[in-house]
């Protein structure tokens, strides 16, 4: 980390804007984002970012306005997004594989003005979605359910004839003089929430954690210097901008480093092979089952995946096998685990650059700086270092609250400011953070606590599971038992029996899974987690793409 205080991103920009304005000066000439064909320097880069600010400002939204994105990884859903907040809008991004209804209640919800939108995306048309669940209501325009969303703007040269395409929307804003826009981003106050990110929503109805421009800098700052994220990187950025992991650990810290940004819509092996050798990636974070795709694909060999130096990852169990074979077979000098939630920034804790392997598979490293991390249990009693309880989070980076939801916040953050995460973890005595699962999640057999991801864990060591997911399921005569829902490895015969087998010689018969089924795919979410509630609601397949 700075050790001068001064050199802090929160202090040395401010805002948002001004960032996106110190990069396209103090890395013009540098490639910002490759899509395709398409080269865009940071200068460039710069520009389209104004004129998306200029037609934002053209279109009526002022300071404090929500505007929305739902498209996925694009050139446009940086320029449009990095527009609209530096007209001073707060950014809304929006899940895209939320159905037209889940979007709808996420624009109703936060009132916003202005919608950016994708056309079709995986074969769904999403105009088309959103009209059906807007279709019923007061509001004047072509969604009468959503009253006030004033304009749609469709990130294509297409759209319907009550929306605006993306070219007709950038020359609206051609009479917006360039002085307005420096007036309007220069007037945001580092302290103005710079965008509502919303709960993936896996139960219950999703949440919009509210973030500020300060936040955003300082957190980004700080987990760039402990990735060691730097200059003339070439950043394939897979995870979805809509997830603070895409938006702001990758393109926000790009931003910062001058790192150049490679946005992949969908993830397909075979596609960020060809990239990582075709574009001489050298940094890929993302969820550990996308690494083990990487390292186990067939035509692996014949890609040129020496550039590859830097790997960050979460989200799930990470493998000690995984971290190994990306240092050995990849050559990857620096493989990092680190845990986070939205209503943190998406930050919490990081392993640093030098731990050992083990330390960075079995934990997510420490607290950042600034960051305070304590362990509690039922009655927010300090557990001692080893036991499991709920984790709690207290820093600089912590939501203000959940938007326009006093009760909510009053649910997840203490008087004294800590954020109640949901999550069970252990600390060990050097302060490394171990997520043994979320609250809910945890089931007891005959009095013991079993935790599925702490069983998942021991079940990953077996040669022929290449994932595998527990749940509790309900048993007459111990109350609870684990059901492990097992992604065999390509080739194997394993059977539930074998498994089982293997358990009992392995762990405490209270974690033993009474019953497995194998699936082809674990279901997930795009932010990598896996839906467990499609696995006790006995749907074990992958979630929908859309």
């Amino acid at each position: 980390m700075h050790d001068d205080v001064d050199a802090r991103a929160d202090l040395e920009y401010g805002v948002i804007p001004r960032l996106v304005r110190a990069a396209a000066r103090r890395y013009g000439s540098r490639e910002a984002v490759v899509e395709g064909r398409t080269r865009v320097t940071y200068a460039e880069l710069g520009e389209r970012v104004e004129r998306a600010a200029a037609a934002c400002i053209a279109s009526g939204v002022a300071p404090g306005d929500r505007v929305a994105v739902w498209a996925p990884n694009t050139l446009d859903w940086i320029v449009s997004a990095l527009g609209a907040v530096t007209a001073g809008a707060v950014l809304v991004p929006v899940n895209t594989r939320f159905k037209g209804t889940e979007a709808a209640y996420v624009l109703r919800r936060t009132r916003a003005k202005l919608l950016f939108i994708t056309g079709t995306f995986l074969g769904t048309s999403y105009i088309a979605a959103l009209r059906r669940a807007a279709r019923e209501g007061a509001g004047p325009g072509p969604l009468p359910g959503l009253p006030r969303l004033e304009k749609v703007v469709v990130l294509s040269d297409d759209a319907p004839a009550d929306f605006a395409t993306w070219q007709e929307f950038l020359a609206d804003g051609a009479a917006v003089p360039a002085e307005t826009v420096r007036a309007r981003a220069d007037a945001l106050r580092s302290d103005a929430p710079s965008d509502i990110v919303f709960t993936s929503g896996t139960t219950g109805r999703p949440k919009g954690a509210v973030i500020t421009h300060a936040q955003t800098l300082r957190a980004y700052d700080v987990w760039s210097e402990l990735a060691g994220l730097r200059e003339g990187d070439r950043y394939l950025i897979i995870n979805p901008f809509f997830h603070t992991f895409g938006y702001k650990a990758g393109i926000i810290a790009c931003l910062l480093r001058g790192a150049t940004m490679i946005p992949q819509p969908v993830f397909s092996v075979e596609t960020a092979l060809a990239k990582i050798a075709a574009e001489r990636i050298s940094v890929l974070p993302g969820p550990p089952t996308l690494h083990q795709q990487l390292l186990d694909h067939p035509a692996r060999a014949r890609h040129d995946l020496s550039a590859l130096r830097l790997v960050v990852t979460g989200a799930a169990v990470v493998p000690l096998e995984l971290v190994e074979r990306l240092r050995g077979e990849l050559k990857i000098s620096t493989v990092l685990t680190a845990y986070g939630l939205s209503e943190s920034s998406g930050v919490v804790t990081m392993c640093r650059r030098g731990d050992p392997p083990e330390v960075i598979a079995a934990t997510s490293g420490r607290a950042l700086p600034g960051t305070e991390v304590r362990i509690v249990d039922a009655a927010d009693r300090p557990v001692p270092p080893g036991d499991p309880g709920e984790v709690l989070v207290r820093g600089y980076h912590v939501m203000s609250g959940y938007f326009e939801d006093p009760a909510g916040t009053a649910r997840a953050i203490t008087p004294d400011g800590w954020l109640r995460t949901g999550d069970v973890g252990v600390l060990d005595a050097d302060g490394n953070l171990r997520i043994t699962d979320r609250i809910k999640d945890m089931f007891i057999v005959g009095g013991f606590n079993a935790y599925p991801a702490e069983i998942e864990q021991l079940l990953g060591r077996h040669p022929d599971i290449a994932e595998v997911a527990v749940v509790g399921i309900p048993d007459p005569r111990l109350g609870e038992v684990g059901k492990a829902y097992a992604v065999r490895r390509a080739g194997s015969l394993l059977t539930a029996d074998d498994l089982i087998a293997w358990s009992r010689r392995e762990m405490a018969n209270y974690k033993v899974p009474r019953e497995v089924a194998f699936v082809p795919a674990l279901p997930r979410n795009a932010s990598g987690k896996i839906l467990k509630t499609r696995l006790r609601e006995g749907a074990p397949g992958p979630a929908p793409a859309a």
